[in-house]
């Protein structure tokens, strides 16, 4: 991978019930390492944890600490009853329109589902 390459991923497990982040956490640090630029688009059962409210399991807190854009799809988190003011503050909230944005301008999506 090239240096400052931009990569967007696309989350959808919760952390609340598997090991999914924490497998994806060393490849994450490893791009970050090396410059690049990452998005991380949190989808489906992805936005459970990122609730001020609620408890935020240890690797999504660590991830939400990373030098990384993080963005949480509106529907997903309607979906799963989480009000768009608790979601945590480094979380911007995206509608679909803007996710084909975001696609549209990246070159290299993972999906990670």
């Amino acid at each position: 991978m090239s240096e400052n390459e931009k990569v967007l991923y696309l989350f959808g497990y919760s952390e609340m019930t598997g090991t999914h982040l924490e497998r994806l956490m060393p490849i994450l640090k490893g791009q970050v390492n090396k410059g690049s630029q990452i998005g991380f688009v949190l989808i489906h059962d992805g936005v459970i944890g990122i609730n001020k409210k609620g408890k935020i399991p240890k690797k999504m807190e660590e991830l939400l600490n990373m030098s990384i854009t993080i963005y949480a799809m509106i529907p997903d988190l309607q979906a799963r009853g989480i009000a768009l003011e608790n979601i945590h503050d480094k979380v911007k909230p995206i509608e679909y329109d803007d996710l084909i944005d975001i696609l549209d301008v990246t070159p290299k999506i993972i999906s990670w589902m």
